[in-house]
Order: C-alpha cells, then structure tokens, then sequence
C-alpha cells in the first residue's frame, strides 16, 4: 500500500479539508443503502491521514492534540461513519507509544505510516459494566499466547489491517488488561458484520469472536500501565469522539443552509421574497451557529489543554485536560443533537421526504452520542469545581 507521509499539522489539516468534501458527496447514498465505506477508507489510508499520530522519531508528523481533534471534525462534518473508523486506530497506536517496547513502536508505527489500519476488539455484553473483561489470554506453552473471547460494537474490525484486542492476562497472581496486536488474517479471528444501528449504519461495528487466536509475545502490550499515574489516554479517546460529535453539528448546519436557499420558502407572513429575508428564520440560523461555533471553541480549547498535558505530563495538568475535553464533549453532545433536530425545523415540510435522507444526520447524532454519558462527565465536572475532586483515571474522561 502506498502512503503519504504527511509532515506538518497545516498538511493534516488541508487533506482532512478535502477528505471531508470529498466523503460528503455521497454520504447520504451510503448511509441509504448501507454501502460499506471501502474505497473510502482505501482513499484515508493512502492519504496519510493514519501516521499523523505517529512521534517524530519514527517518522510521523506528531501533530498536536487539537489539530488531530480539528482532522476528525473535519472528517465527520463529511461522513460521521468514516470519521469514527479510524478513532480506535489513534487510541491503539497510542497505546503503544505509551506502553510499547522500542521494537514493537519501531514496527506498529511502520505499518501506520504505511496506511494500515488498526480497529478494535474492545466492548463486550454480559458483564457488570463497560470496563470489565472476560476475554483472556492464555499462556500457549511455548512462547506466545491463545486468545480467547467475542467482543461486540468492533468498529474498524471489518476494514482493519491489525485487530487490537483488549483482554486480560494473568500476571504475578492477577488479571493485568493488555492489548493484543492481531492481524486481520489471523487464524480464529471471525470479524461478523451484524451492526444495525439507526445511525452511524456503515461504520460495520459488528462482532467478532477470538477463538483460540495465537499471539506471539511480542504482539502483547501491558495496557494496565497506561492508568497507574497521571495520562491522556482517555482524555485523548474522548477528544476524538467530541471531535466527531461537534463535526455531525457542523455538517448538519451546512446542509441546512444548501437545502434552505436552493430548496425552501419563506413563510407567507414574513413578507419575505426569500428564506433569507424571514427574519425568524435568520434568527434561528444565527443561535444554530452559535451553538456550533461554541462547540468548536470549545473542542478546540480542550485540545490544547490534552496537548499541554501530554507535553508536562502532571497530576494536575492530567486533571485539567480531563475536565476541559469532559466539557467539550458535553457541549458537542447538546450541539449535535440541536443542530440536526434543527435542521427539520428551519428547512419545512419538504426536508421530511424519506428520499433525501438527510434525517441521517440526526440518527447519526443520537447514536454516536451513546458513546459514554455525558450526564457522569457533568457529574466529575461539578465534583471537581465544587470539592476538588479529580476525575478517576479510567480511560474514558
């Protein structure tokens, strides 16, 4: 696979721009007929859009937190499903940024900079709650290990080039959460495509079940780790789904004002001659940008913030990086939501025909907005400014 390697944050950004357009095109088609995003993600990965994360050292841009918040904005204002593929792809590489031997960063940055693409085996059904695991790893006899377990809501499994599995593992007595490297092919790993949301329906979020897969040793990373001090990790993660929740808003409104001018009329009793003479109708355009622009202010401040934080890796600037992106994802949350329920409202009765799908907006909005509740990122929020109480370092705030 030939890849660029792109050098600078301005360069991610400008091929996130076109990227975006480019996916926008037919992202109502796709999402009408469940059309898998292949040639797509084929087009995301030669762009080089996938070792932007990569350090510098290996060969990457690097490039700062709020400019990759920025890239997956710009991706989701285009295609929502699209955008969510490659998010677990950034949290695994980092992972191993983290966690991983210089061998092991040497060759998974390689492949990431080649445009392979790496998804997730992480969620699972049946357990107390989202942060317990029951998939294992099992010492094979030799010098590597036998995976075993299925995981659901897989999101970039069917399209991957490497499946990163989180499973536990048992070391010096106890089960330690480590991530499992495996290649698509590997013998054992079924990817099932059975996702069937209302929203986000080509992201292929399926299943995929672990039997008996073999994994060498140096494929295995001790994720535990990541949480035993002061990280982004999570604040990371979340910024990438804030990212994709303020680009559905960003979309949404952009396609609110194409079908209003070319498509809508004003309503008999403005006087108006135009849409964009009915004064109501101006001023619900003005507070529905408001919003979104709020909402990208405040994406792009928490950016800085986990930047800041990975850079002078503190307690406190751990805290605060936490906290601003638990923020900006709040905030994204109610943008998405408003702005896509919004679009009905200013655009009329003919915005309701099944044939234009642009209630794909809002179904996308409500289900990537599931992804963990923003009423418990309130909840450290108000902890935090009313008692000082930090945020727990669980990976996902």
């Amino acid at each position: 696979m030939d890849a660029v390697v792109i050098g600078s944050d301005e360069e991610a950004l400008e091929t996130a721009a076109a990227l975006g357009a480019e996916f926008a095109e037919r992202a109502a088609e796709r999402d009408a007929n469940r059309v898998l995003p292949e040639a797509e993600l084929e087009r995301l990965s030669a762009s080089g859009l996938l070792g932007i994360t990569v350090p510098a050292g290996y060969g990457g841009a690097d490039v700062r937190a709020d400019t990759l918040a920025e890239v997956f904005r710009l991706l989701a204002a285009g295609d929502p499903n699209i955008a969510q593929i490659p998010q677990s792809h950034v949290v695994y590489l980092r992972v191993l940024a983290q966690q991983g031997t210089p061998e092991q960063q040497k060759f998974f940055f390689g492949e990431a900079l080649a445009g392979k693409r790496f998804g997730n085996a992480q969620s699972e059904r049946g357990t107390k709650h989202v942060q317990e695991y029951t998939t294992r790893l099992l010492p094979d006899g030799s010098d590597g290990y036998v995976l075993r377990g299925t995981k659901y809501y897989s999101t970039g499994a069917l399209f991957a080039h490497w499946v990163p599995v989180l499973a536990q593992l048992e070391t010096d007595g106890e089960d330690r959460l480590h991530v499992a490297y495996v290649p698509r092919d590997a013998d054992g790993l079924e990817v099932v495509d059975d996702w069937n949301g209302m929203g986000q329906r080509t992201t292929a979020s399926g299943t995929v079940h672990l039997r008996d897969v073999r994994v060498p040793a140096e494929n295995v990373v001790p994720h535990h780790l990541t949480f035993t001090g002061p990280q982004v990790h999570g604040s990371t993660a979340q910024l990438l789904h804030a990212a994709i929740d303020v680009g559905i808003a960003s979309g949404a409104l952009r396609e609110a004002v194409e079908f209003v001018n070319a498509r809508s009329r004003p309503w008999f009793e403005s006087g108006a001659d135009t849409p964009g003479g009915d004064p109501l109708l101006v001023q619900r355009f003005g507070e529905l940008a408001i919003t979104e622009r709020a909402a990208r202010a405040v994406l792009a401040e928490a950016g800085r913030a986990v930047e800041h934080a990975g850079h002078d890796l503190t307690e406190e600037n751990a805290v605060r990086a936490s906290l601003a992106v638990a923020t900006a994802k709040t905030l994204a949350d109610r943008a998405a939501v408003e702005v896509t329920n919004a679009l009905f409202e200013v655009s009329g009765t003919r915005s309701a025909a099944d044939d234009l799908n642009l209630h794909r907006h809002w179904r996308n909005a409500r289900t990537h907005t599931l992804h963990d509740p923003v009423r418990w990122k309130v909840q450290h929020i108000g902890r935090y400014v009313l008692n000082g109480t930090p945020p727990p370092r669980h990976g996902v705030i």
